[in-house]
């Protein structure tokens, strides 16, 4: 028996494809970005586009009932996360562009500013954090590909 990687249509689920564009929006995308992994060096800054785009293999936590009742195996997915209007990116615990160092994404928050701006702020495990200044938040997450059994076959866990 060989085995395959999940598909989107066993299950009825469709690709994600949201975006975040007021102060509360950017609470959904965390939950479901929680525990992504992705190597340093999948993050790009395109100061001219003002754009930050970083390509991330998230856990699918919102196919985790589904997996647990259809006793199949937890699920990752590879989606890119792209914050628009970034002015300014400064990160702090973070080797960027080292394709050894694997980052693993713990929230994605909003600071807002006086007007529309403000900061993105995602926040890595191992007090490692990267800010995005945005002239206005607009932010997506957007499977890419199709999910594929989890490395570790097991939910992430988060001791307390």
């Amino acid at each position: 028996m060989t085995q395959q990687d999940a598909r989107f249509e066993d299950g009825g689920d469709h690709p994600l494809n949201l975006g975040a564009l007021d102060a509360e929006d950017p609470q959904v995308l965390s939950t479901l970005a929680q525990d992504a992994v992705f190597p340093a060096s999948e993050m790009q800054w395109l100061a001219k586009e003002r754009r930050f785009a970083v390509l991330l293999n998230r856990f699918r936590w919102e196919d985790q009932t589904a997996a647990n009742r259809r006793k199949r195996s937890v699920e990752r997915v590879q989606s890119l996360m792209v914050v628009d209007n970034v002015v300014r990116v400064a990160s702090q615990g973070v080797e960027r562009g080292d394709a050894d160092t694997i980052l693993s994404v713990l929230s994605v928050t909003f600071e807002p500013g006086e007007d529309a701006d403000g900061a993105v702020i995602l926040t890595l495990a191992g007090d490692g954090a990267i800010r995005l200044q945005v002239e206005a938040l607009e932010v997506s997450l957007k499977d890419v590909t199709r999910p594929y059994i989890a490395p570790s076959r097991s939910t992430p866990n988060h001791p307390e």
